[in-house]
């Protein structure tokens, strides 16, 4: 299974030059996740709100590597496809995820529960 789908990928990357010019200012948006990626054997879950317009292999978004301290960061799309869970399985996207709030209403939750809460 691909990480991304096209349309996912567009919107992603439609999402990262949109935040570019406010990036660290007052007019930062919070988008609403656009993907969820998750290890089926494992604890990490990735919900992905962007990516990088200068280098599209970088998506910022919630990050939980199920150690019990969920952050707001930057991830290697690279790097997730050749994460392999405990059994050995690979990342998979959430084909029926859908957010229905804002990046940091996830990340407010997921600080609360030392886990991403969707």
């Amino acid at each position: 299974m691909k990480l991304l789908t096209d349309e996912q990928h567009a919107q992603l990357l439609a999402n990262g030059r949109q935040q570019d010019p406010v990036r660290g200012t007052a007019g930062e948006i919070d988008f609403r996740p656009v993907v969820k990626l998750f290890t089926p054997d494992g604890a990490c879950t990735w919900l992905l709100t962007e990516l990088d317009p200068e280098e599209p292999d970088i998506a910022f978004g919630l990050c939980d590597l199920g150690m019990g301290t969920p952050e707001l960061g930057s991830v290697r799309l690279s790097e997730l496809a050749a994460v392999r869970g405990r059994l050995g399985l690979p990342v998979e996207r959430d084909l029926f995820f859908e957010a229905d709030k804002g990046l940091s209403a996830y990340a407010r939750a997921a600080l609360a529960a030392g886990r991403i809460v969707t």
